[in-house]
């Protein structure tokens, strides 16, 4: 299972190969999962093979490949079984965010697919059920949401007490960063230094920093964990700002959602966030159609703006920097089965990819 590099928007053997064998551990876990529990009342294998469903139906498994490097230069066995309750437990974690964040924002599609919360409105309105459609579909989720969290945690039942520092610690960085994500949508009034704080706690530790300390904590090498934070926080500040840039201009068939939906959801994002820094009056006055309300023309006329204030331009200068900056640490990790070249390999997909 050795690295290699990648072409723009194709993922590297080091990250494919690494999801490959999650996806198959995640698949053994659920048959097992909904085995048992069906047996409590058939009703309840429903949630489990939605969830079974939603996780095998797209991701690309960036926390689980970067938790098997960590594990790897940690000095963890590169083609054992060492690394899977780490990567199980951060894919498991992912879904748990991703379900609970599409009835937070009330999106609707997620991977070009209905989300949970939407599936479940639908079967409330084919069924003639009682009560509100829509908040047995956002009640349905939360709980779907819930059931991926505590199988994240089972995974790690047996985990060291440096192990489990790790994961507390992930885990509760991605909540309150999350926290002040909803903040900061609701009010509106976010600065480049919150959406940076946002940044550097929801996403650049639990994508990537977590996920190799959990790794090497794994393979009994605790002691990396700064040293992987040099290389990770970085790189997973450059993750974000390449999804924001994605939120804004990407593609809808390659994201899975419409296009501009993060304009209409009003993420505190640092793109928006330079741009009304920077914004003259006529500007702000389009980036405040920045919402719900946002029409075709809108989301084309905020996206303009985000161009001509300099915003985009400053956003990939930046994450140029911080893949240098990334890739330059990577030279003071140990190198371990090729480790150096996979997560060389790793970066260079995280802050180039189209989707």
């Amino acid at each position: 299972m050795g690295p290699s590099s990648s072409d723009r928007g194709h993922p590297p053997v080091a990250l494919t190969s690494v999801a490959d064998r999650t996806s198959d551990a995640l698949a053994a876990l659920f048959a097992s999962e909904i085995a048992t529990w069906s047996r409590l009342n058939p009703a309840v294998a429903q949630p489990l093979e939605d969830l079974a469903g939603f996780v095998a139906g797209g991701g690309k498994r960036i926390r689980p490949a970067y938790c098997h490097w960590g594990f790897v230069t940690g000095g963890g066995d590169l083609d054992g079984d060492g690394s899977q309750p780490g990567c199980c437990a951060v894919e498991l974690l992912q879904a748990f965010a991703l379900v609970h964040d599409d009835v937070m924002d009330g999106s609707p599609t997620r991977r070009g697919r209905p989300t949970i919360w939407a599936q479940y409105i639908e079967r409330h309105r084919v069924g003639g059920w009682q009560g509100e459609d829509r908040r047995f579909g956002e009640a349905a989720a939360i709980l779907v949401g819930d059931i991926a969290l505590v199988m994240a945690d089972q995974q790690l039942n047996e985990a060291t007490p440096e192990v489990r520092q790790v994961w507390d610690r992930l885990r509760m960085e991605l909540n309150l960063g999350q926290f002040l994500d909803v903040l900061g949508t609701a009010t509106g009034e976010v600065t480049a230094e919150l959406a940076r704080t946002i940044v550097a706690n929801k996403t650049a530790g639990y994508t990537i920093v977590r996920p190799l300390q959990l790794g090497a904590a794994l393979a009994g090498s605790p002691e990396l964990g700064p040293a992987l934070e040099a290389h990770g926080r970085p790189l997973g500040i450059a993750f974000q700002l390449r999804d924001d840039m994605l939120g804004a201009f990407g593609d809808s068939e390659r994201i899975g959602k419409p296009v501009g939906d993060d304009l209409r959801e009003g993420k505190p994002t640092v793109l928006l966030a330079r741009a009304r820094e920077s914004a003259s009056a006529a500007q702000a006055e389009v980036l405040g159609r920045v919402g719900p309300s946002a029409t075709i023309e809108d989301v084309a006329a905020i996206q303009q703006v985000l161009v001509d204030t300099g915003a985009v331009a400053e956003i990939e200068a930046e994450i140029d920097g911080l893949l240098v900056e990334a890739t330059a640490a990577i030279d003071l990790l140990p190198d371990r089965h090729g480790s150096r070249d996979a997560l060389r390999a790793l970066a260079d997909f995280v802050v180039d990819r189209d989707s």
